[in-house]
């Protein structure tokens, strides 16, 4: 049973955040870019990254639409191509006029930004996904507020059948946020088409994932987006799958973003039933397709089944099959049972170099180092093998 109470919870208990904004907000109906709305959302941003509410700092990525919206301006077009390669023109020149509004503004509140270009291949591809999992949670720590888009000039299917709800739950996937805040030109979900059924009713809470949701939020997106409800309940549907909650509200509620890590419920919560961390180990755990394995000494798989540690490469004494960096490897005692899974940060043939070595050493003999550890604590299940 969802309750308000869970609700308010879970919003007060946000650290790491996605906030996705669509085209019509930040353009403000394709008149331009909306200065003062933006200022609006980067003031809340800083406030939240700064601690400034509740006096705990959190973590926030934006997702911004706008760039074909606002290409579309600069270039004086009354309505939106369908032509890709004038789409792509769009995007290019619009993108240039968004990434400064948020630089420029973000800066005024005294946080750093920074920006980022991904399509849905980025985010497929094992070792192109742990690369900007780690740029992000990088920038994240910095301070800086990561502005994301996607690549529309260079990517055709992105632009045909893409939308940024999307691209923001991946992007909550992708860094195990714990909430992804939709924020749009509608209140939040009704159980119809309010314009057209007097009787619907707002929906404030249910459980993300639920198949009725989807037959409420039937309908397109609107002239300058792609994105309708519909493409917000199954974004929501997918962030929960890493244990994201969501919520969709209105973009120009004054101090949203505020009010809801404050506890308020605005707009429509839609909440994930699985714990997030609960639901990356589950997936680590149950994935099918292990590439390889790496066996390690007593030491290491002691410290390893106590809970908390990372799997370093001085721990590893041999490598076994061949896989690369973002494959899912087992990870063997001495006497070959497997102690847990885990996400690689090297290939085989580079790990083959690593055993037995310190972190520091990981520079000299690969010649870049991207992260201390063979398997980080945070991609690492202990499986049931290792706990009978």
């Amino acid at each position: 049973m969802i309750t308000t109470n869970a609700s308010a919870a879970m919003l007060r208990g946000a650290r790491r955040i996605v906030v996705k904004v669509g085209s019509s907000l930040v353009t403000n109906e394709g008149r331009g870019l909306d200065a003062a709305a933006i200022g609006e959302w980067c003031r809340q941003l800083a406030a939240l990254v700064n601690g400034l509410e509740g006096g705990v700092k959190r973590e926030v990525v934006m997702v911004s639409s706008g760039a074909i919206a606002e290409g579309m301006k600069r270039l004086g077009w009354g309505s939106r191509p369908t032509a890709i390669n004038e789409l792509q023109a769009a995007a290019a020149v619009g993108q240039m006029g968004l990434a400064q509004m948020y630089e420029t503004l973000l800066r005024d509140s005294g946080i750093g930004s920074a920006q980022i270009l991904l399509t849905h291949a980025d985010l497929a591809d094992r070792e192109r996904y742990l690369n900007a999992r780690s740029t992000l949670l990088t920038l994240l720590k910095l301070g800086v507020v990561p502005v994301i888009n996607e690549n529309d000039t260079v990517v055709n299917d992105e632009i045909k059948f893409g939308d940024n709800d999307t691209l923001g739950a991946l992007v909550a996937n992708l860094i195990e946020a714990d909430l992804l805040v939709i924020l749009t030109d509608q209140k939040g979900l009704y159980t119809a088409d309010p314009r057209k059924d007097p009787a619907a009713s707002f929906v404030h809470e249910a459980r993300a994932g639920d198949p009725a949701l989807e037959a409420m939020a039937g309908g397109a997106g609107s002239a300058l987006g792609r994105g309708g409800m519909l493409t917000k309940i199954l974004a929501a549907r997918r962030a929960a799958g890493s244990g994201a909650s969501t919520v969709i509200a209105w973009g120009r509620e004054p101090d949203a973003l505020l009010r809801l890590v404050a506890g308020e419920p605005i707009g429509t919560v839609l909440l994930a039933q699985t714990a997030k961390q609960q639901a990356r180990k589950q997936w680590i755990a149950d994935h099918l397709q292990l590439r390889g394995s790496v066996a390690v000494d007593d030491g290491a798989a002691s410290r390893l089944r106590a809970g908390t540690a990372s799997l370093l490469p001085i721990g590893m004494v041999a490598v076994e099959g061949e896989f690369s960096r973002g494959d899912v490897i087992a990870i063997l005692d001495g006497e070959g049972l497997e102690v847990a899974r885990g996400l690689a940060n090297y290939a085989s043939a580079e790990a083959r170099l690593l055993c037995r070595k310190a972190s520091a050493e990981i520079e000299r003999l690969l010649g870049y180092a991207a992260e201390p550890e063979m398997v980080h604590r945070d991609n690492l299940v202990l499986t049931s093998r290792a706990l009978a």
